[in-house]
């Protein structure tokens, strides 16, 4: 009882300089980050590091903290974009399976936030929906705070800690950050059917978020004895195991199980992760380091980018200069699946998006197959990773081709009214 305090206990706990980092996506102390900013007038030159934050708190969105908190992230949310124009905020350039041991060796933090299910008989909380960096996390921070929710599915693999390693608990009793599930569209379910196409029965999965891994999921309703092996489980894997579809038996690595590092989804899916002992939870330094990722034989991995180059480089995290989201685990379970007997990795997109004519201020079609990507657009995937790119309009593998092979096989699957345009670029560039 002695480790329970207030939010305003927590937050006078806080001091001149100090570096916080927030558990990820919806392991974040919500009610401790959006309480930050009215310590505003008694501190100086707070570091606060995030990853795909689920609220707009004051700190990191109202202008007028821009001098107090400096907000570096892993992953940009939404409400990030929206901040960044305070020119307080920053991105941390890692693949996601070395985010929090790289940072760690370059700066360790003075306080750790973020949630768990309470203790349980034997002194054990879970650090429930996310262990990407999080324990590590808690290992290395001077002072460890954990906003204990029994709404908070009681996860299992290796995000349990003992009582006795954290330094203070916060009793809170607030719904968990949910994600909807997105409706395929018409565009994601073909998609979703193209590469439905190239998964076998006994395959081993990995998912990211969004209407398109939405829709291939949808599209795996008639496979067998598909695997789990994931950076995010989401409610599309729940629906495939209770519909018979994931059995996790011709796993080579954990068979039997589904092994994530961390979840978002609905309240469903958290009813479903909860007490469930076929799911391991383990640190993300292991789940996506890409060695351990091509253990899984027929390992099978699927991702969504921004755009492609005629060469095959992706851009998944930048529009130009203007950062939007991250790297995430892009690299890491693309290029793990490729080690993996029998392994196959995607990359999907639309083959256009509607964008702002900077001189017009009208907005118009363009392909998101270009040329070359746009000036200071961050490559995510390397042209060297790349194997099958997937739009609308079919599934090309670039893997092993030379690059006039790739401007011919990127070119049939963007869009028909900027296929002439592309193919005139690439002869002025000279890859064809």
């Amino acid at each position: 009882m002695a480790k329970i305090i207030t939010i305003s206990e927590a937050l006078n706990l806080v001091k001149d300089n100090d570096y916080i980092v927030a558990g990820m996506c919806a392991a974040e102390g919500r009610e401790f980050f959006t309480r930050l900013h009215e310590i505003s007038n008694r501190v100086q030159k707070i570091t606060v590091d995030n990853c795909l934050p689920l609220s707009n708190y004051e700190y990191m969105a109202n202008e007028k903290y821009k001098d107090i908190f400096d907000v570096n992230s892993w992953f940009f949310s939404a409400d990030l974009r929206k901040a960044f124009k305070n020119k307080n905020i920053s991105f941390i350039p890692n693949q996601l399976h070395n985010a929090g041991v790289q940072r760690i060796e370059y700066k360790k933090p003075n306080i750790y936030v973020g949630n768990a299910t309470p203790p349980d008989k034997h002194g054990y909380v879970s650090l429930s929906l996310s262990n990407v960096y999080e324990k590590k996390m808690i290992e290395a921070a001077d002072i460890v705070i954990l906003e204990i929710n029994p709404l908070l599915p009681r996860t299992f693999g290796d995000l349990e800690v003992h009582e006795d390693e954290i330094d203070y608990f916060v009793k809170i009793d607030s719904e968990v950050p949910t994600l909807p599930d997105v409706e395929p569209n018409e565009k994601d379910i073909k998609i979703g059917n193209f590469v439905a196409e190239h998964i076998n029965d006994g395959d081993t999965i990995q998912l990211g978020i969004g209407g398109i891994p939405n829709a291939v999921a949808a599209a795996l309703i008639h496979k067998k004895d598909l695997g789990v092996h994931t950076e995010m489980l989401t409610t599309g894997f729940m629906n495939l195991y209770k519909a018979g579809v994931i059995t996790n038996k011709k796993k080579t690595l954990h068979p039997g199980k589904m092994v994530c590092a961390f979840a978002y989804g609905t309240r469903e899916l958290y009813d479903f992760l909860d007490e469930n002992t076929g799911i391991l939870f383990r640190d993300g330094n292991y789940v996506n380091d890409p060695c351990v990722i091509g253990l899984n034989d027929n390992q099978v991995s699927i991702n969504t980018t921004i755009e492609v180059d005629l060469t095959g480089q992706c851009c998944s995290e930048s529009i130009g200069t203007r950062h939007f989201s991250g790297t995430g685990g892009q690299c890491d379970t693309a290029t793990g699946a490729q080690r993996a007997k029998n392994g196959r990795s995607f990359i999907t997109l639309y083959s256009t998006t509607m964008a702002r004519n900077k001189e017009t201020g009208v907005k118009e079609e363009i392909s998101k197959i270009v040329s070359t990507l746009k000036p200071g657009a961050a490559v995510t995937l390397s042209r060297n990773d790349v194997d099958f790119i997937v739009t609308e309009y079919g599934c090309v593998r670039l893997k092993g081709r030379n690059i006039k092979e790739r401007v011919e096989l990127l070119i049939s699957i963007a869009h028909p009214k900027f296929r002439d345009q592309l193919y005139k670029e690439a002869k002025e560039i000279g890859f064809i």
